[in-house]
């Protein structure tokens, strides 16, 4: 039973979830608004299609949709989301050193088709390495030539990837009976996908994943009272980046106490807890996807739909966010805080 109601109460809050995001989307026309509702509609078409086949029975449309959109856009969409949030910050060179490593993983993913029996051909395993590769020094590259610029270079990369993979995963040959199931929990695992297919979920599903789940952490760091231990960095390339991110890790960790303080005095910018959420959220699901390839289903659906809840519920503490919702749902913050009106 859990099979089809958790799905289900995913599916619906992201659709709902996607409903506020591009509703504000249409007033303010952020592009990270835009992304990431696409990616809620990505969460919500996958979690229904997981619904419907566990409720009335498994097809090969069914699973071939679960599988594009769950195991593929989601997770990249959602991080594009991000990408495009901090596209004026220095995010641009942690995305594109994500996009490389996920690449890095087809690699890993084909040692373990090997040990199923059933490899792809190991030069569409480079074909994907130097894909990735190239796509992500390109967001470095703009990055570095113009921040703002690397988002909208990652989304035109991201986009013709889709269109391609979408067309691969329609045109992919499935053995009978056109999908796979776990034979003890009856969740449904991507043994059935080509392995071409399934190596393309590095630089998909990994890196929007990282960044959006980096991205989180990053923006804590940003609203939170800080202590800056180390303080500046070298101009030299690489270098420079490579300190930052230990810089930021050293001085959050500083920072921790401040920060527990000024949330027990109600002082603790509310975009702190609301990103915190949204981290969790974005960890859960990746790590039970994760898990699905090492054979550990059960917490699949139950990953899912927490997930997409923690990162609606990061929505809505937001205090920002909470006062802009549509319907004439607004007005007052989380945590029972005014919102202050703009003007």
């Amino acid at each position: 039973m859990l099979n089809a109601l958790l799905p289900l109460l995913a599916a619906l809050v992201s659709f709902l979830f996607a409903a506020l995001v591009l509703e504000q989307w249409r007033h303010r026309r952020h592009s990270f608004q835009l992304v990431w509702g696409l990616g809620l509609i990505w969460y919500g078409i996958s979690s229904g299609a997981q619904f419907v086949g566990a409720a009335f029975g498994w097809n090969a449309g069914l699973y071939r949709a679960w599988y594009l959109f769950g195991a593929i856009f989601v997770a990249a969409y959602l991080g594009m989301g991000t990408i495009y949030l901090l596209s004026r910050t220095g995010f641009g060179y942690f995305a594109g050193v994500s996009i490389v490593l996920g690449g890095l993983f087809a690699y890993l993913s084909q040692l373990r088709l090997v040990q199923e029996g059933h490899p792809t051909a190991w030069s569409n395993v480079a074909v994907v390495v130097a894909i990735a590769t190239v796509s992500g020094l390109g967001v470095i590259a703009a990055t570095a030539w113009r921040r703002p610029a690397a988002a909208h270079v990652a989304m035109a990369l991201l986009a013709v990837a889709s269109v391609v993979t979408a067309l691969l995963t329609i045109s992919a040959t499935l053995p009978e009976p056109g999908y796979a199931l776990d034979p003890h929990t009856h969740v449904p695992v991507g043994t059935a996908v080509p392995g071409y297919l399934r190596i393309l979920t590095g630089p998909f599903n990994i890196a929007g994943a990282s960044c959006l789940v980096f991205g989180a952490i990053f923006s804590v760091y940003v609203y939170m009272p800080k202590r800056k231990v180390l303080r500046g960095r070298p101009s030299m390339p690489v270098v420079g980046q490579l300190y930052a991110v230990v810089a930021v890790t050293v001085n959050l960790i500083v920072s921790l106490p401040g920060a527990a303080r000024a949330l027990l005095a109600s002082k603790l910018n509310t975009r702190v807890p609301a990103t915190i959420l949204i981290a969790l959220g974005g960890f859960i699901p990746s790590l039970t996807s994760g898990l699905l390839r090492f054979g550990v289903t059960w917490g699949s659906s139950l990953g899912e739909f927490l997930g997409v809840l923690l990162i609606f519920a990061g929505f809505l503490v937001s205090e920002e966010m909470f006062r802009r919702l549509p319907f004439g749902l607004g007005g007052t913050a989380a945590w029972g805080r005014p919102a202050p009106h703009s003007s």
